[in-house]
């Protein structure tokens, strides 16, 4: 009889032990870059990535991934509301989500509410200028480093500044230079002081249920990476600038790069030199911004939770460093429409795959939440891809959509509202773009690229009979999507 009694105590502290790990809730460590197109090894990139090639190997890759709208606010507000543009109302980067959109519900928001301790480290949001303009409804304490410009991120240390060893470029990027290569620290930037908040952070929380959000300010100008990331290239070996416009591409597509080459009137000519040196400096922000996600991805493996943390880490757009004539983003070509995109996922057998399924930014609200088996927000436009991490071949949707206004910073113009409005989809075999008037909703110009061609995309081949059968295909997926309509 004692026997029999020790093993029933056995057996209910072993039952009681299995039903507690069932209920072990997954933790999301949500980590975001500013303006980063899939420069890393694991997509045929010479980036020196070490630490996402790391992270790649442990994580589906999306190859396909696209943002709604390639420029932060925008992209931010939808991929963290899972609703499209139009349906938030934000095409700028001067209009807060919650100005048009009060009661919308965010993705940290929803973890917090069932449950979570939801942190935000850096730049998650848009960087609203002051500190009141950050999202306090998401998080369970006060943001940190979310809020300056890009143009501020000037080196904080202790004693003499060392000098600049890169030319300054071609103008000022707000206060600072636009390149700047200095032998300081890693914290003497943005980038470094988030890496070291977010490591401090996730040992804080790391023993109850968390979302963890890490925001890094690069490879986002001004190109001002450390030192010793500068020094991990050849200048001379990094890909050549191919800067030719695509044949038969209208002019609407293009915008004036004025983020990198200055306001109409102060606009500079670069110099090869100066594009080189720019192109290099990109490359030393994607370096020292990886080396910051190493601190992070090593206090994890520290942390003994590990074993039941997500990872995602994505970027918010693409970006351009001279190819097409344009510099910086706000354009609905390949190159600023896709990011790179992983999710790891604890245990996951398919860890270290790929896939080329088509998938959207506004996707991974949906995701998470069906990862870490939340109740289902009502509403939200994106689709799960838990199906794409169980089997890498799935296809979750026919197509991926992207939109952009020209001007591309219509918030800056006296009228404030778009000319035009570039809608964008991508399928499997293209991409069909077009140009609406804003007033009317009249098409005004239209594109057609195909797979083949990208990312250069180099001919427009709308109407081109070769590619009649795809491009109606777009057609229809992209009217379905954006149809015709009058402001």
């Amino acid at each position: 009889m004692k026997r029999f009694s020790v093993l029933v105590v056995i057996t209910v502290a072993l039952l009681s032990r299995s039903a507690a790990a069932a209920t072990v809730r997954q933790n999301v460590l949500f980590i975001m870059a500013d303006d980063y197109r899939p420069e890393l090894a694991s997509y045929g990139s010479p980036a020196v990535t070490p630490n996402l090639d790391r992270l790649a190997r442990r994580a589906v890759q999306f190859d396909r991934a696209y943002c709604q709208q390639a420029v932060c606010n925008p992209s931010r507000s939808s991929m963290l509301t899972g609703l499209r543009p139009d349906t938030i109302k934000i095409w700028n980067n001067s209009t807060h989500f919650r100005d048009q959109n009060p009661e919308v519900q965010t993705l940290p928001q929803h973890f917090k509410q069932n449950g979570y301790t939801a942190r935000c480290v850096g730049k998650i949001f848009h960087n609203w200028h002051t500190a009141v303009k950050g999202d306090a409804r998401s998080w369970s304490a006060p943001e940190f480093l979310h809020y300056a410009t890009h143009g501020e991120d000037s080196p904080q240390v202790q004693g003499a500044i060392p000098p600049n060893q890169a030319t300054g470029g071609p103008r000022k990027y707000l206060n600072v230079f636009m390149c700047e290569s200095r032998d300081v620290p890693d914290e003497a930037y943005y980038d470094g002081r988030v890496a070291a908040e977010a490591v401090r952070v996730l040992g804080e929380v790391k023993d109850q249920p968390f979302f963890l959000a890490v925001g890094f300010w690069k490879p986002h100008a001004p190109f001002n990476a450390p030192k010793k990331y500068w020094d991990l290239y050849d200048r001379a070996k990094l890909p050549p600038l191919d800067p030719r416009r695509p044949v038969g591409a209208p002019e609407i597509a293009f915008h004036d790069s004025r983020e990198i080459l200055g306001l109409p009137g102060e606009r500079v000519t670069l110099t090869p030199a100066q594009e080189s040196e720019m192109r290099h400096g990109y490359f030393a922000n994607i370096s020292y911004m990886d080396a910051q996600l190493g601190k992070v991805l090593d206090a994890l493996d520290r942390s003994g939770v590990a074993d039941r943390t997500i990872v995602v880490f994505v970027g918010d757009h693409g970006y351009h460093i001279g190819e097409h004539t344009q510099w910086g983003k706000t354009s609905n070509f390949e190159f600023d429409a896709r990011p790179p995109l992983f999710i790891a996922s604890p245990g996951s057998a398919q860890a270290g795959k790929r896939t080329s399924s088509l998938v959207e930014l506004i996707d991974l609200f949906p995701t998470l939440v069906d990862l870490c088996k939340l109740p289902a927000v009502v509403g939200l436009e994106g689709t799960s891809l838990v199906p794409v991490l169980r089997n890498p071949a799935a296809i979750v949707k026919p197509a991926a959509f992207t939109q952009h206004p020209r001007p591309g910073y219509y918030d800056r113009e006296p009228e404030k509202v778009p000319k035009a409005m570039g809608c964008s989809v991508r399928t499997a075999r293209v991409r069909y773009t077009e140009w609406r008037d804003w007033k009317t909703g009249d098409t005004v110009a239209r594109e057609l690229y195909v797979e083949a061609d990208e990312p250069a995309e180099t001919r427009n081949r709308v109407d081109d009979p070769s590619f009649a059968s795809v491009q109606r295909e777009a057609e229809t997926l992209l009217r379905a999507r954006f149809p015709k309509q009058a402001h």
